[in-house]
This record gives structure tokens, C-alpha cells and sequence, in this order.
């Protein structure tokens, strides 16, 4: 195992492409720590000089303390599994998932005991003998898994490595993948676009965007106290809903207007508040589950016509019409099914609501933390 570091890294392409920049994170002796950011952020290109495969143009990478940018990929005991899955057609499941123990020309017995054990975690014993070629994508995927995890790597990177499995067996993948990285106790960072599979399985989670580092924390720290509006709007399904607003003190109290909606802030929040001397023009940003709608007017609630309703069994997603051509977002449980065109009354949990600076999109209450940031 291995602690990785990355200090102020830097990946530019052709001179001018900028695919990672002054990134710097670290991942701690045993972590399951995932990069999570749209295509072409440079997730990839990350690890892929973590493992060797590209050049670093500036900066340092560290494992356990020690600058490895010189050490070739061999001297790494670094295992990768790639989304296409690299398998030697001409070989048996058997010997694919083998190969990495007979180059270190392991014992026969050690080898045979290793490989049915992998096999047996990802559920590869009925096909041990066969050729690859006959096998369906999800059992090559699978096979790629169980030879990069026979040999013990002190670092395990993971780039998509579930992302061509049906949904049933990705759903399954998850849970088997971080019962046997917490099993092997390695260091796995694990790259992927899919916001399901980081918040299920990462310790950590690092979001990147245009080969910056957004924010690194853990999942709950990432959902519910997102750095900037981007983070808050690519965590969660549905997004984020935002809407423009403008904060004034009236009689003591704080209230939040928008040509939309109009409400006063609780205690809590106004202790936020309290003191505040930034732009009264900010960003409200509230995830669909903290929007509460009622048939029935309440104190601080806010009238809102409906635009569609979409039942999703045990939960029912309403989209609100707000001013001009914007829509807020409910999530609700249970039966709850308004009309469309319906006026139906709103409001907000005001404990996971979250204001952005307009201009910058940063969270005005975000505070960073040394421990999260790997600074």
C-alpha cells in the first residue's frame, strides 16, 4: 500500500493544452479516493501520470514521501484496470487473470490459490477455462478486475471499470468492488463521470472541471456543502435547481426575494447572515428533496404554478414554472400529484440551502478545510 501525493501537477499537451493545472490532493495509506468530473476534465490524464504512462510536465508526484515523476511504470507496483478491458484473446480467463503472477514466476500453488480466489469474488468459476473471445462484454470487464487485483498492487487505479456492465450488474459491481479494495486494504483511485458510483463507494471524492480541482471531501461534505455552484449542480439527480435572488434586512428580519418567490430566512440562517457585507445579489441554490409543496397557503410559503408531473413509483418529481422560462424542481415522496397549470405552495428546507456569488459561483459560507483539501 501507498500514500499518494500529487504537489501543484501540471499536464500540458502540445504546448498550450492545458489537460490538468496545478493540481494538488493527496490520497491517504489505504483510501478509496475517486475523481469524478465530466469528459475531457483530465481525470484521466491524472492518473495515467500517477501510473507512469504520461510525462509530468511540472510538479511532483509522491508515494509514501518519495518523488517517483523518474521511476518508470515497472517500478511503481502500480495496477491499472482500463474501461476497454486489454485482454490476451489468445489466452484462457484462466491465464489472463494468472498473467501478472507467472511474470513474477510465483509458485504454481500460490498462483492456482490467487486466481480461483479472484475468480470466485467476481463470480468467473464456470468460466475459468474458457476463451475470452466468446465471452459478453460484462465478463471481459470482469476478468480485466480479477487481474489487476491477483498481484497485490500497493496502488490500484480504476479508470470506468464498470462502465460497460448492464445497470443490474454495475448495481452489483459496486458493492462487490469496495467490499474487496476494503478486503485487499490497497490504495485504489478510481476515475469516473458517473456521480453514483463515486458516492457509493469513495472514502473521498475529488471533482474536477476543466482540469482544476473543484472540490475534494467526502460525499456527505460534497452533496450538502458544495465549494461552488458547479459542484452543487453535477452532485445530484435531479441537479440542483438555482435561481437569482436578492437578500434584504427588513425589521430585523432577512428575507429572500426574486421576482418568483419571497420568504424569510429562520434563525439559523439569519445567524449566517448576521454581519454579512458582500453583494446582496446572490445565487440560491436548493436541492429538489429540500422543496416542500403543500395544496394549502402556510407562513412563508410562496405560490407557485405547476408545469409537469412525473410519478417515479415511490417518489414524484414536480416541476414548477417560475418567472420567465425557468423551472425549480420537487422531489417528493409518496402520492402526492398535483394538477398541471395548479397553484401549489412552496418552501424550502433551510438547512441544506446554499447561496452563491453570482460572478464566481463560489459558496458564500464555504470554508475550506486543510484535512479535506490534502493542502
Amino acid at each position: 500500500m501507498a500514500r499518494v501525493e500529487l504537489r501543484h501537477v501540471w499536464k500540458i499537451y502540445n504546448g498550450n493544452v492545458e489537460a490538468v493545472k496545478d493540481t494538488t490532493w493527496k490520497c491517504e495509506d489505504g483510501e478509496f479516493f475517486s475523481i469524478l468530473g465530466p469528459s475531457g476534465c483530465g481525470k484521466s490524464s491524472s492518473l495515467r501520470m500517477i501510473a507512469g504512462l504520461e510525462h509530468i510536465t511540472r510538479g511532483e508526484i509522491l508515494f509514501d514521501g518519495q518523488v517517483i515523476n523518474s521511476l518508470p511504470p515497472a517500478e511503481r507496483n502500480v495496477a491499472m484496470v482500463f474501461e476497454n478491458w486489454a485482454l490476451y484473446t489468445n489466452l484462457s480467463v484462466y491465464e489472463n487473470i494468472a498473467f501478472p503472477l507467472r511474470v513474477r514466476k510465483m509458485p504454481e500453488d500460490v498462483i492456482d490459490k490467487k486466481v480461483k480466489e479472484a475468480a470466485a469474488f467476481l463470480s468467473l468459476e464456470s468460466i475459468l477455462h474458457s476463451g475470452v473471445k466468446r465471452l459478453s462484454g460484462g465478463e471481459m470487464q470482469r476478468v480485466s478486475i480479477g487481474r489487476a487485483i491477483v498481484r497485490n498492487p500497493s496502488v490500484l487505479i480504476m479508470d470506468e471499470p464498470i462502465s460497460h456492465l448492464d445497470a443490474a450488474l454495475r448495481s452489483k459491481m459496486r458493492d462487490e468492488l469496495k467490499t474487496q479494495v476494503e478486503k485487499l486494504g490497497v490504495t485504489t483511485l478510481y476515475i469516473t463521470h458517473d456521480q453514483v458510483e463515486a458516492m457509493a463507494m469513495a472514502d473521498r471524492i475529488a471533482i474536477m472541471n476543466l482540469g482544476e480541482i473543484q472540490q475534494i471531501g467526502t460525499p456527505l461534505e460534497i452533496y450538502y456543502k458544495p465549494r461552488n455552484d458547479f459542484v452543487a449542480g453535477f452532485i445530484g439527480e435531479p441537479p440542483m435547481n438555482f435561481a437569482l435572488c436578492e437578500i434584504k434586512k427588513e425589521g430585523g428580519e432577512w428575507n429572500i426575494k426574486s421576482p418568483s418567490f419571497n420568504f424569510v430566512l429562520n434563525e439559523k440562517m439569519k445567524s449566517l447572515f448576521n454581519g454579512y457585507t458582500g453583494n446582496p445579489k446572490l445565487k440560491i441554490g436548493v436541492r429538489p428533496e429540500d422543496v416542500q409543496v403543500s395544496l394549502d397557503p402556510s407562513v412563508n410559503a410562496f405560490p407557485l404554478e405547476v408545469d409537469f408531473v412525473e410519478p417515479q413509483g415511490d417518489r414524484t418529481i414536480i416541476s414548477l414554472k417560475l418567472q420567465g422560462s425557468d423551472l425549480f424542481f420537487a422531489e417528493i415522496l409518496g402520492n402526492f400529484r398535483p394538477g398541471i397549470n395548479q397553484t401549489v405552495y412552496v418552501m424550502f428546507d433551510q438547512r441544506h440551502i446554499n447561496f452563491f456569488d453570482p460572478e464566481s459561483g463560489i459558496n458564500i459560507f464555504f470554508k475550506e478545510k486543510r484535512n479535506v483539501t490534502g493542502d
